[in-house]
């Protein structure tokens, strides 16, 4: 399976690169214009095929390293995926149906898995032209932030690395009110969702047998967006959330995001090693700016305080844990500490960006000395409290139709007990081909 998978890959990315630099047959009516092909059609669909080849250098020395590799003699790792994506919407008066359908299948020297998902299926009627309601499994995109939302209630946690990337959605039902005014305050829109947790259903949001409320009301005042967030329910504790944005000037935006759950519970590995619940009040919020120059470069600057996210010390305690699974003897003492282990990192510790203080900064520049379709960039990531930093460069290319090939280099650093020092990865280089349709 191993093998025709990788096989399958190859061959794959090397069918679809040959086509793409084959040449456009042009006819008589390569110029003509049809009307009808700009009538918005009851039926929309589209989606892309990717494949991707990822070759990781291993830290060896790593307490993550010693904790999730099988083998551990391996110093490196390659990786092939394959993904296809359905995206589509099929309107019939003012109401439309809406669907988003994920797959994807990897294969490294370990192991294969594959997948597929409905990230997306909702209905969404509208009675009236203030008044809308969605129901089914959609993706909330709340919040300002470009790599971290902490007042997105709602939300799936992104991925900082690929934050563009589509999300999975929750099973819910949203009504949405909208009102213009044409003064100081320019518009508003009230949102109210209904987001059930029962068996089977959204299980992973939070406890099960609950049904929870948000609300979300959302105010132009002159050029700024604001929006006000409230959460409650039994899944999850009660929150408050605020995010904003505003054009200070045509090429210099401003964000930023606030969010206070006055009783917010996590586990936490205390210093005899057994774990601990805890309730206690946290307060995170984001700051950001986006500025693009006249030489079409796009900053995007992000500080990123998670009043959830855990102290060095406690961190140091989930590494050392990590390195005490290794070099044990006894089967049964060693089965038990990594069972332990993976808890502790299940818990919250092996989440993206688990630390307080985080620090983003991405940079891309389109079409730099007029190389058409290219689009170079770099993105760092930095926990200002451990001082452990990764970087990304990467190459962007869109020059054939219907083509996305991006190639990307990541290099993580850090110290012994720091974030990205104790990642099983020390580098990776990743070539991606995606066809859209």
């Amino acid at each position: 399976m191993k093998h025709n998978f990788f096989f399958f890959t190859i061959l794959f990315l090397g069918i679809f690169f040959n086509c793409s630099l084959l040449p456009a047959e042009e006819t008589e009516d390569s110029f003509d214009f049809k009307l009808e092909e700009f009538e918005k059609k009851p039926l929309q669909w589209g989606g892309y095929i990717e494949g991707k080849l990822e070759h990781f250098s291993l830290n060896t020395e790593s307490s993550l390293y010693l904790l999730t590799i099988p083998e551990k003699d391996r110093s490196s790792l390659d990786r092939a995926t394959g993904t296809l994506q359905l995206k589509g919407n099929y309107s019939f008066a003012k109401n439309s149906l809406h669907w988003l359908l994920m797959g994807s299948a990897n294969a490294d020297q370990e192991e294969y898995d594959d997948w597929a998902d409905i990230y997306e299926t909702y209905l969404r009627l509208r009675p009236t032209e203030t008044f809308t309601v969605e129901a089914g499994k959609q993706t909330y995109k709340w919040g300002t932030g470009y790599a971290w939302n902490p007042a997105a209630f709602l939300n799936r946690r992104k991925n900082p690395n690929d934050p563009g990337e589509d999300l999975e959605g929750f099973i819910s039902l949203e009504s949405t009110w909208v009102h213009s005014f044409g003064s100081t305050l320019n518009s508003m829109a009230a949102s109210l969702s209904i987001l059930p947790v029962w068996e089977g259903v959204n299980e992973d949001f939070g406890r099960r047998d609950n049904v929870n409320l948000a609300a979300k009301i959302y105010l132009l005042v002159k050029d700024i967006d604001v929006d006000l967030i409230y959460f409650t329910g039994n899944s999850r504790s009660t929150r408050y959330g605020l995010d904003f944005s505003s054009n200070l000037t045509t090429n210099f935006a401003i964000h930023g995001e606030f969010s206070h759950i006055p009783d917010s519970n996590r586990i936490v590995l205390t210093e005899d090693g057994s774990l601990s619940p805890e309730t206690r009040s946290a307060t995170s919020y984001l700051l950001g700016l986006r500025y693009l120059s006249e030489q079409n470069i796009t900053t995007i600057i992000e500080y990123y305080h998670n009043g959830q996210g855990y102290s060095e010390e406690e961190m140091n305690r989930y590494y050392q844990l990590a390195y005490d699974t290794h070099g044990v003897t006894e089967p049964e003492l060693a089965a038990e500490l990594l069972a332990k282990a993976f808890t502790v990192s299940r818990s919250g510790y092996g989440a993206f960006q688990s630390g307080k203080n985080y620090g983003y900064a991405r940079v891309t520049w389109k079409e730099p000395f007029d190389i058409v379709y290219f689009t170079p960039g770099i993105t760092t990531i930095v926990n200002i409290d451990d001082k452990s930093w990764t970087i990304t460069p990467e190459f962007l290319y869109t020059g054939f139709t219907n083509w996305e090939l991006r190639l990307r280099a990541s290099l993580l650093a850090g110290g012994r007990f720091s974030e990205y020092g104790e990642k099983s990865t020390e580098s990776k280089i990743e070539l991606r081909a995606r066809y859209f349709f």
